[in-house]
């Protein structure tokens, strides 16, 4: 329940930061009239990820195991893919994330309303598409659907009233902090889900492996437990994963996590002056 609050946070909170952003620029240019242009795009945005989720869950059922299989191993390493570009990209583009919207916006004005439409359904569109695909890895690998679901759908509550406190001025957070976090808990959480999309692949004989354990702790962690489920709902790892599994964790968390770090926590470096004080440019050097 916990990964799925905070992928529906993580994730709510951006396509929330998104429409704030193009609405307040809006409101700041008097141009109230193409509001509901905005709000029509993130409607048609949030009705296609409700669409997808809708075929994930339909779309294999009636199908053999081994099919089953497959696809969820392959859409998991899919939605893998997906939020660690998502990750990256939020860690470099948030300082000029306003920036490039506004820009954008503007582009659009210049076009007309079914611009605006397709700017604000492209801007929202591509989050809900990434946490509906990560979601839905994440609820088929915690191997339920009613507490994933609770959790997501709290997660994308507390990040609608965050959009709104942001946008009323009323909650100030540190966006940098808040991302840093978030991308560190979901970098574990994509490693988890990586090696569930290898245990799904095994199962299909996709991948060799299957049957050979790195460990078995499900007498301590019984997957029936509530200790034990949380700790696989959080890191999506079973309590006997295979050596593959476990290979496959490694190899994704370790260099992934120090890329993010090394990234997203580093200090930018001061900006240094063409010309030190006290020296003269060419120009003044001239004269």
């Amino acid at each position: 329940m916990l990964a799925n609050f905070l992928i529906g946070l993580r994730e709510g909170l951006e396509a929330a930061l998104v429409v704030s952003i193009l609405v307040a620029y809006l409101v700041r240019l008097g141009r109230r009239d193409l509001l509901r242009y905005v709000w029509l795009g993130v409607g048609i945005a949030a009705g296609v990820s409700l669409a997808l989720g809708a075929i994930l869950t339909l779309g294999p059922m009636g199908l053999s195991h081994t099919a089953t299989e497959v696809i969820g191993g392959v859409l998991s390493l899919v939605a893998v893919g997906l939020i660690t570009w998502m990750i990256f990209w939020m860690g470099k583009t948030a300082r000029t994330l306003r920036s490039e919207l506004e820009h954008r916006m503007d582009e659009a004005i210049a076009v007309g309303s079914s611009a605006v439409i397709t700017m604000a359904l492209i801007a929202v569109g591509r989050e809900g598409l990434e946490t509906t695909l990560f979601l839905w890895a994440g609820i088929t690998s915690s191997g339920s659907t009613s507490v994933p679901v609770i959790g997501a759908v709290l997660g994308l509550a507390a990040a609608v009233i965050l959009g709104i406190a942001f946008y009323r001025g009323a909650v100030r957070l540190n966006l940098r902090v808040f991302f840093q976090w978030t991308g560190v808990f979901l970098v574990i959480i994509a490693g988890g889900i990586c090696a569930y999309a290898v245990g799904d692949l095994q199962e299909a004989n996709v991948l060799p492996g299957l049957g050979h354990y790195a460990w078995d702790l499900t007498s301590i962690l019984p997957p029936t437990s509530w200790y034990g489920a949380t700790l696989q709902g959080i890191f999506n790892v079973p309590a006997n994963p295979t050596v593959l599994q476990v290979i496959a964790w490694v190899v994704y968390v370790v260099p992934v996590m120090i890329l993010f770090v090394r990234m997203s926590f580093s200090r930018p470096r001061p900006s240094t002056p063409a010309h030190p004080a006290g020296t003269p440019t060419p120009t003044q050097a001239a004269a």
